[in-house]
């Protein structure tokens, strides 16, 4: 009898196999998706010359094979400038068939926007903006993740590094450079993280910023570096999408802490280390929501343990000694909240510890501070709305000039 019952069930659980794979649905990551009619379209302010864009392309690529969509099921839109072109190119995917629109560069939102009260139908999601919360529409959506934890990372790897320059060599003067884009919130809150990471090694670092005004331009990038470098900088960071920083370093001989990629291969003998977002975990997300009719966060921000906030593998030559096991240390004491980046205790603005600051959250025409983000000891960022609103001048970093756009 036992074994009748097993032949049936058995038996039962082939045809429902079979039904299942004849219906396009089956369970595992890879292995297909439940909507055949499912389309994604991501828009991308540049191509894979941009280690920015490149990263999200990657993160699109790994998404599709986990999900299990063909290349038909993902439309990718290149260089799409930060202005009307990017509704026009959304307003394309739309008449292809995408259900869920993703656009990765600030300047995108406000067309985001747009096409997301004309096509109410379709998902739209945007990495790195701030209006989902105040906008207030069921289908329009921002995330970021926590790369300031990341940048941190990198800076006490950077700190070490030039701990041991200073011992190899006592006329070293403790003073870094960094190449940034704009003077915005999110370049202010990495490169604030990335100095207070060098700090926490060497406590009499300094670190001087010059801005490009540009995301993306080889030559200013190349140029400021440069221009660090000349101003006594010994060891250099950006947040800014070419080679241009790295490839100066290089060439100068000079440490270099990427973003959004290692640059070991280009750069060998100055690769220390890169920060990146893993935009992954999120295309997978915003895919399944939507497949599975069900609703994505409005702001939705990513951490390290989520797997959206990642270090490259250390450079072969340039790190300093031992370097992977204290960032391991000092990685485990952030995901147990044991360490906040933004510690007030560990920085001072106009010589005095921040006890209160009022950040712009909800994002208006005059940038109203709105919201109190400092208490229990830390700046609170990316808590209160997933993009960066971390935009004080803290004590130990000079900006050599400003750049808004």
């Amino acid at each position: 009898m036992f074994r009748k019952i097993l032949s049936l069930c058995l038996a039962v659980m082939m045809v429902a196999g079979l039904a299942l794979a004849a219906s396009g649905c089956t369970s595992g990551a890879g292995t297909g998706t439940a909507d055949k009619d499912f389309k994604l379209g991501v828009i991308l302010l540049h191509d894979e010359s941009s280690t920015y864009d490149k990263n999200f392309i990657v993160a699109v690529e790994e998404a599709q094979k986990a999900l299990g969509l063909s290349n038909s099921q993902v439309i990718l839109k290149k260089g799409i400038p930060e202005g009307n072109e990017c509704y026009e190119a959304a307003k394309d995917l739309v008449a292809e068939g995408c259900k869920v629109i993703f656009a990765d560069s600030f300047g995108h939102e406000d067309y985001m926007i747009k096409a997301a009260k004309e096509f109410k139908d379709v998902q739209f999601c945007h990495a790195t903006g701030t209006k989902a919360h105040t906008e207030k529409l069921d289908n329009y959506h921002n995330a970021f993740a926590s790369i300031y934890e990341g940048r941190y990372l990198a800076g006490i790897a950077a700190g070490l590094k030039l701990k041991a320059m200073m011992e190899a060599d006592s006329t070293i003067v403790p003073k870094i450079g960094y190449v940034g884009a704009f003077t915005y919130a999110e370049v202010i809150s990495g490169y604030s993280s990335f100095y207070l990471g060098v700090k926490e090694i060497v406590p009499e670092v300094t670190m001087d910023v010059q801005f490009t005004g540009s995301w993306y331009d080889e030559t200013l990038e190349r140029n400021a570096a440069n221009a660090l470098i000349n101003g006594g900088c010994v060891l250099i960071s950006q947040h800014a999408d070419s080679m241009g920083a790295p490839s100066a370093c290089e060439d100068k001989g000079v440490p270099n802490v990427s973003y959004n990629g290692s640059t070991a291969s280009t750069c060998p003998n100055t690769f220390i280390v890169s920060s990146r977002i893993d935009w992954a975990p999120y295309v997978k997300y915003i895919c399944e929501q939507t497949m599975n009719g069900k609703k994505i966060d409005t702001d939705w921000t990513g951490t390290i343990g989520t797997g959206s906030v990642k270090l490259t593998e250390l450079g072969s030559k340039a790190p300093a000694e031992g370097t992977q096991a204290i960032i391991d240390q000092y990685k485990a004491e952030l995901v147990a909240g044991t360490r906040h980046v933004f510690d007030t205790s560990k920085f001072t603005v106009g010589g005095q510890n921040l006890t209160s600051y009022m950040a712009d959250v909800d994002t208006d025409a005059a940038y109203t501070p709105d919201t109190e983000v400092v208490k229990d000891g830390y700046f609170h960022e990316s808590e209160f709305r997933s993009a960066p609103y971390f935009d004080l001048k803290i004590d130990g970093i000079t900006r050599l000039n400003e750049n808004f756009g």
